[in-house]
């Protein structure tokens, strides 16, 4: 009875340590359930191109059209409005990467 509960308690410890040193990993890599990896490290540009405005509607700067500019302008505005608590600046900011994107797509 003692051996079995002692194994059982050796296995619960291995997993959860095991399972510890995974995500302890993967976030020293920056893979997945990174802290602090889907946000972009630096500030806005002087001036807007297109890779700022592609990293701003999070989109790839290749194949866009304007189709995935307008739903990811509309996915990324309704988070952001400033009437439901999101920043103006912000929201000014993804306004100007779409027009940017239309005009340039």
């Amino acid at each position: 009875m003692a051996t079995a509960l002692a194994v059982g308690v050796g296995v619960a410890a291995a997993a959860f340590f095991g399972r510890a040193g995974l995500v302890a990993f993967r976030r020293y890599r920056g893979g997945a359930n990174a802290i602090g990896k889907a946000f972009y490290k630096g500030g806005f540009e002087k001036t807007m191109n297109k890779r700022e405005a592609a990293l701003i509607l999070e989109c790839s700067e290749r194949g866009l059209n304007k189709e995935i500019v307008r739903k990811r302008h509309r996915q990324m505005i309704m988070q952001n409005h400033p009437d439901r608590g999101g920043s103006p600046y912000l929201a000014t900011k993804i306004n100007e990467a779409k027009m940017f994107l239309d005009k340039n797509t």
